[in-house]
């Protein structure tokens, strides 16, 4: 049955090798890929998708991503679609892990990228502008559209995103005396997903303290993959959040226990800025951890290192997704969280435009960039070139233009 699935799942590898600029600039791109140009998913529902994944811990466009594909084709094509969508990510930053240990390299960047993030303001521009002409559309919505963008812009910490989105909710139930015009069928609630996620969280905190308290030789892969599933578990806001959490397990801990850092900040400050260069999940940052991490038992333990990382971080988000998902569809028929609906979709247009301001501010200001921002918002918004073929003619032009 899988057979039919073969042109979204091109699609979708086509997508993974081709999605720069984090979630948001993620976002844009698949608007572009799987709504305008395939039609798998309506751009409303890839907002509603966004939207409830911003409440999930863990990696919202791999969540976004992977509904994609369970509404497309239930549970397996979803795991398919979520190992496609993180294999090329993965396999770069774990490749990465060996050139800067083996070959000690302080700064691994090449001019390919030099218009990147720019393109990726135009991408988050494109999916704002788009998801504002369907979601705010009267008053109240533009209060929390602006607003949201505001306290996303000031408060920079993962956390403010679940808060405004319920903050939303309950002003447009205030705001709106809408009710559902349909009722569907309520979908079967997958248990098994919560009582695999629970089971596996204290399974591997027990292997992880038995490999501490009786030092075992090679116990730290156990203490990996514990540190990276619980980040998966408990991360809010993307792989921003992960970067603190890794740099207190794997540098900071050891040091205010009188040991040696799994590994020095300058290695882990280096896998994040190379990260921001891959196409992919931000998550997949992990991967390049979890191998220097390991490296020092050697290339096989080193290889192992990468796969337990990237396997724990994801694992969490998945599961709960794949629980809470179906419970979502059967509560949003309920008044209140129909009407909720309408202010969190605001809500999120605010957080995406905040969030790209704030993109846009990292970059280094020259007209240059600028002008990049408008040429992709406008090839996005007035042509029907694919993104991938944007993104290929950006690299080109950054290649080119610094040789």
């Amino acid at each position: 049955m899988l057979l039919r699935h073969v042109p979204f799942l091109k699609a979708v590898a086509l997508y993974a090798f081709t999605a720069f600029g984090g979630p948001q600039g993620h976002l844009g791109m698949m608007i572009k890929s799987f709504a305008n140009k395939r039609h798998d998913v309506t751009e409303e529902e890839i907002q509603e998708y966004t939207a409830f994944c911003q409440m999930l811990p863990g990696p919202t466009s791999t969540q976004t991503v992977v509904l994609i594909g369970f509404k497309r084709g239930g549970v397996p094509l979803a795991i398919l679609t979520l190992l496609l969508w993180i294999l090329p990510a993965t396999l770069i930053m774990g490749a990465f892990s060996f050139l800067v240990y083996y070959f000690d390299v302080k700064e691994v960047q090449t001019n390919l990228f030099a218009y990147i993030q720019p393109m990726s303001v135009g991408f988050i521009a494109f999916a704002a502008v788009r998801m504002m002409q369907k979601s705010v559309k009267h008053t109240a919505t533009w209060a929390i559209m602006i607003g949201c963008l505001i306290v996303t812009y000031f408060i920079r910490t993962p956390w403010v995103f679940p808060v405004l989105l319920f903050v939303a909710g309950v002003i447009s139930n205030f705001s709106d005396k809408r009710i559902p015009t349909t009722h569907h069928k309520p979908k079967p609630i997958q248990w098994l997903n919560l009582w695999i996620f629970a089971l596996v969280f204290i399974i591997a905190g027990i292997m992880s303290e038995l490999a501490r308290y009786k030092g075992w030789e090679h116990g730290r892969i156990f203490n990996l993959f514990e540190n990276f599933y619980r980040f998966g578990a408990i991360v809010f806001g993307g792989g921003q959040a992960l970067l603190p959490m890794m740099l207190f397990q794997f540098v900071n801990y050891p040091r205010s226990i009188h040991q040696q850092p799994l590994m020095s900040s300058e290695n882990l400050l280096t896998g994040y800025g190379l990260v921001q260069g891959v196409p992919g999940p931000v998550f997949s940052v992990c991967s390049f951890a979890g191998g220097m991490v390991m490296s020092q038992y050697g290339p096989l333990w080193q290889v192992l290192g990468c796969s337990v990382a990237t396997v724990a971080v994801f694992l969490p988000s998945t599961l709960l997704l794949l629980f809470l998902f179906p419970v979502y569809q059967n509560l949003k028929q309920h008044v209140m969280i129909f009407r909720a609906l309408e202010g969190i979709n605001a809500a999120i247009v605010g957080i995406i435009w905040g969030s790209g301001i704030v993109l846009f501010q990292s970059i280094p200001f020259d007209w240059t960039n600028v002008v990049v921002v408008a040429i992709t918002f406008s090839i996005l918004t007035f042509t029907k070139i694919p993104s991938p073929y944007i993104v290929l003619g950006w690299l080109l032009l950054g290649w080119a233009m610094k040789v």
